[in-house]
């Protein structure tokens, strides 16, 4: 079972950044695919999600700034992330949706600090 999300950092508000995930087959094939986003002391939510065909959904925070896409051949899943805001401050994990905090494997996720 692989889910490796790299790509996070530290950037000004205003600027963008762009996650990868890696994951292992048994995850990503036939799988509807999703980003999370835990921040200190809040719950785990969804920020995109997107089908194997390519259907989308975001969440209203982020609609019309991040872009969630995929490769099935490299089984991996992006997020390009524009016009970030402190808000957007959180450690980013991609999953399967569906899968459960604390049950399911999630991987480390990757930390996204937004500087006002």
């Amino acid at each position: 079972v692989q889910l490796q999300a790299s790509g996070g950092g530290l950037v000004q508000a205003g600027g963008s950044l762009t996650l990868s995930c890696a994951a292992s087959g048994s995850i990503f094939r036939l799988n509807v695919m999703g980003w999370y986003r835990q921040a200190p002391g809040k719950q785990r939510e969804l920020v995109a999600r997107i089908t194997s065909g390519g259907s989308i959904y975001y969440a209203e925070s982020v609609k019309g700034r991040f872009t969630v896409s995929r490769d099935n051949a490299k089984f991996t899943v992006y997020l390009q992330m524009n016009s970030v805001r402190p808000e957007d401050t959180a450690v980013y994990y991609c999953n399967r949706v569906g899968a459960r905090a604390g049950i399911d494997y999630w991987g480390q996720g990757t930390q996204v600090t937004v500087s006002s």
